[in-house]
């Protein structure tokens, strides 16, 4: 790029790839809809998977979320390649317990949806149902130190949308919060 040229992000290439490296890590979208059910169906009955997915879609169409996704995975890729420097390199290839910046990184998506958020991943990343127990394997080579929490985030975020949402819908009010 020469001096002259402005840079210019285009948003519709982020999305693109940030839908495509978490179906390149092997993570669907329906896989996240799945967790969001997990969370959400005691406390809505009638909730289907295709209600969790609009939820997923929309959390997913944030900047804030698509620039967490493609850094954590791109810093796993990078630790899978064995390229990072001692000892960040160790830590994240073995998803060392005292690094938290997995989290941190996580928690950025989840604090764009209120306290509900923060709730809801600390219970999903302490149970690690559904795709989550296949990101947390370490026995096949690949490395999802990021993606697990990011997943997790994206879930939980996705399920105090509903919840805020029902609760406008149950109070009236036609302009939901945490759009």
């Amino acid at each position: 790029m020469s001096n002259t040229e402005k840079y210019s992000l285009n948003s519709r290439k982020v999305a693109e790839a940030t839908n495509e490296w978490l179906l390149k890590r092997g993570v669907k979208k329906e896989a996240i809809a799945e967790l969001v059910h997990f969370l959400q169906k005691d406390y809505f009955p009638d909730l289907t998977p295709e209600d969790c997915m609009v939820h997923v879609d929309a959390v997913l169409s944030k900047r804030e979320v698509q620039n967490a996704v493609l850094t954590g995975i791109q810093l796993d890729i990078l630790a899978e390649e064995g390229k990072l420097m001692a000892p960040l390199q160790d830590m994240i290839k073995h998803d060392e317990g005292l690094y938290g910046c997995d989290e941190i990184l996580a928690l950025s998506i989840v604090n764009v949806y209120g306290s509900i958020g923060f709730t809801n991943f600390g219970y999903i990343d302490k149970l690690k149902p559904g795709i989550l127990v296949k990101l947390n394997d370490k026995s096949d080579g690949d490395c999802h130190t990021f993606l697990d929490d990011i997943v997790g985030a994206i879930a939980a975020s996705a399920a105090s949308r509903i919840a805020h949402r029902k609760q406008a819908e149950r109070e009236g009010v036609t302009t939901p919060p945490l759009d």
